[in-house]
């Protein structure tokens, strides 16, 4: 086959054939199609979509691209379940769900990626962690997994390879925002990972890649779709990301407030626990550990209240060379910035909104994102203490508190915040964290 011709084909709306795409991938993973070729495979599925065969087609074949993961021979007592989110400002979720889920009995091997954009990714929060492995090799990734119950770790060298220079080429030439390339990108890695079960966060709002329900709903049920039909159960939340979720925006900041939260110290924040307990509740469903979604938010509920999830975060995070005592004194172990300063409010009133891409925004200009691919961050800056919508303000008082390498960072962070929480007379109705729920 002709790699030109099956460009055409695409490029021209026809549908590909399993066996045409499979050459394609197979290019992609040794090189022989160009670089160009590969631009141009991604720009004609951007502009021409692809059919659900041909999604279920691309997932596979990048998943087959490079190693498959085989958990069958460590015997394990426990379903392999797992979950992913499309990405948010201040989702810290997947570092309270893995012990979570791993504490009611699942075995979550979590291959996480690191911030894009607004979003902040789960990689650079752990990187924030002393001595935290983020790259192990893939026997001591399948070592914690059994011991531990739960990993959370990058792609590998070997898993998708096809993927990761695709997504490398569609980050360049406009191509990311096409849901057939997001969803075989996402499920090639879950389907190489070998899972039993996947439960995916689709986020929808300002802070979102999804910023309208219709289409968040579009992502949820293709994900869901395709998923299924190639041999991966999975079952799909759409969650509100038009705020921050949480208080803290930052990779240590947040990182702290997975600690807090795991140890019940203060009030958990209500929207973050929502989404962890809703995704908790599904995984254990989906996995078998439980007999409903129900039963299996009451296990999750449990093992955060007695403490076991809290001890299987400690464990994990030695298991994978952090501090052993990480967890009892995590201050001493996350960098804290030189300056911290509030964010007043300029008025009295009620906070109606917030402008979640911007908040996150901030963040990234703080230095705790990139803004170039080698960027390096700062993994104590950030935002802690964030207002809710909803909350009743004066004038004066703080609307959250600006972590920062200097004064000048933080001024500048102080007003683009100012500039993206809104205060109105009246309060805003309530907005679900969760919207919605897609199991076919």
């Amino acid at each position: 086959m002709l790699p030109q011709e099956i460009i055409r084909k695409k490029r021209d709306g026809q549908g590909l054939s399993a066996e045409e795409i499979d050459h394609v991938v197979h290019g992609i993973t040794d090189g022989s199609l160009s670089e160009g070729q590969v631009a141009a495979f991604a720009m004609a599925v951007f502009f021409r979509d692809m059919k659900l065969e041909e999604r279920v087609a691309l997932t596979q074949a990048l998943a087959r691209s490079g190693v498959t993961l085989d958990w069958s021979d460590l015997r394990l007592p426990g379903p392999v379940i797992d979950k992913h989110s499309s990405g948010g400002v201040g989702d810290k979720v997947s570092l309270m769900l893995a012990p979570i889920v791993a504490a009611c009995g699942g075995f979550v091997p979590m291959i996480s990626g690191r911030g894009l954009g607004h979003t902040g990714g789960t990689l650079d929060k752990l990187d924030s962690i002393t001595g935290y492995d983020t790259e192990p090799d893939v026997e001591t990734f399948r070592r914690v997994v059994r011991e531990v119950g739960c990993a959370i770790i990058g792609q590998t060298d070997d898993l998708a390879p096809a993927d990761r220079r695709l997504y490398g080429v569609r980050d360049v030439t406009a191509t990311v925002e096409s849901i057939p390339l997001i969803v075989s990108s996402i499920l090639g890695k879950k389907i190489a990972a070998g899972l039993a079960g996947l439960v995916m966060d689709v986020k929808c709002g300002s802070g979102a890649f999804c910023n309208s329900e219709p289409m968040a709903r579009d992502l949820a049920q293709s994900i869901v779709a395709v998923a299924n039909r190639a041999g991966l159960p999975t079952v799909a939340l759409v969650t509100d990301m038009d705020r921050v979720l949480g208080r803290n925006v930052g990779n240590a900041l947040e990182v702290a407030e997975t600690i807090a939260y795991l140890k019940g110290e203060g009030m958990r924040d209500r929207r973050l626990h929502e989404v962890v307990m809703a995704l908790a509740g599904e995984m254990l469903a989906l996995g078998g550990l439980a007999p409903d979604v129900v039963a299996g938010r009451s296990c999750a509920e449990a093992v955060l209240n007695d403490g076991r999830a809290t001890e299987t975060f400690a464990r994990m995070i030695r298991a994978l060379g952090g501090p052993g005592d990480f967890v009892d004194r995590p201050d001493r172990y996350l960098a804290q910035a030189p300056v911290v300063k509030p964010c007043l409010a300029e008025r009295d009133g009620f906070v109606v909104g917030m402008e979640a891409r911007q908040v996150g925004l901030a963040v990234v200009t703080l230095g705790g994102g990139r803004q170039h691919a080698d960027d390096a961050i700062d993994p104590s800056v950030g935002i802690t203490d964030m207002i809710d919508i909803g909350a009743p303000i004066r004038a004066g008082e703080e609307l959250c508190r600006v972590h920062a390498a200097t004064e000048a960072d933080a001024d500048a962070a102080i007003a683009a915040l100012q500039s993206s929480i809104r205060i109105g007379e009246t309060a805003s109705p309530e907005r679900p964290v969760v919207i919605g729920r897609v199991t076919q």
